[in-house]
């Protein structure tokens, strides 16, 4: 297994980075994180952010970015409450999709392997005020609500890949967010959309064994799986 991630990481360096993303607007509680730095920073208006930063904003914050793609120049609003990396506004070709998916799904095999004996405790949604303060640390379940506001930002701005990889991996990290139907139904609409037809497919399989599904929770995830088989 850990030949199998050398390989695939290697095979993943030689892939493009993100674009040039500059802060076109703040308003309230915004800041930034700089590569593996614990501490969080002020940002301001024409901030140029580099691939391994993390922005957040707070329960008041928002921003607007502008991103440089190949399709050219996009504009994406960041809403209160995300924390979304810079690394993951970027379009992936659909083989490095495939070989980022590949690791991903290493990954949640051998966290599974290692926790397969913990009692992991489940810990309720928050927003708004109920959230945490801003002294936050990696591996509170609220950093991972706000990571997950991020991923749906990127969906909503159309980055369904890394959208996707994102929130199989904040799943994985914070094991309470796989129980919520939205969160679970969203990773597989952005593999649908992302044109991993078989992946969607498998995904929206394996939440029929969810609990607690409502009957039209049931016939959601009916319908998107007929229509994949078309």
């Amino acid at each position: 297994m850990k030949s199998l991630m050398l390989v695939l990481a290697a095979g993943l360096a030689f892939h493009t980075a993100a674009g040039e993303i500059i802060v076109q607007r703040i308003h309230g509680d915004v800041s930034v994180r700089h590569g593996v730095a614990e501490g969080w920073s002020k940002v301001a208006s024409g901030d140029v952010l580099r691939p391994d930063d993390t922005m957040k904003t707070g329960e008041k914050g928002a921003a607007v970015l502008v991103a440089s793609t190949p399709a050219g120049k996009k504009t994406i609003a960041l809403p209160p409450d995300v924390i979304v990396d810079m690394s993951d506004i970027r379009d992936l070709s659909p083989e490095d999709l495939m070989l980022k998916l590949t690791m991903e799904k290493v990954r949640a095999s051998s966290y599974q392997w290692k926790n397969e004996d913990l009692q992991i405790p489940h810990a309720a949604v928050m927003h708004g005020a109920d959230q945490a303060p801003a002294s936050l640390h990696e591996g509170d379940p609220a950093v991972g609500i706000l990571q997950f506001n991020g991923v749906h930002v990127l969906f909503t701005n159309g980055f369904y890949a890394t959208c996707a990889l994102k929130g199989m991996e904040i799943l994985r990290r914070y094991p309470s967010l796989e129980s919520g139907f939205e969160n679970r139904f969203l990773v597989a609409e952005a593999l649908e959309k992302a044109d991993l037809r078989g992946e969607a497919r498998n995904e929206y399989g394996t939440m029929t064994a969810m609990a607690g599904l409502t009957p039209a929770q049931q016939e959601q995830i009916r319908a998107r799986i007929e229509a994949l088989r078309k």
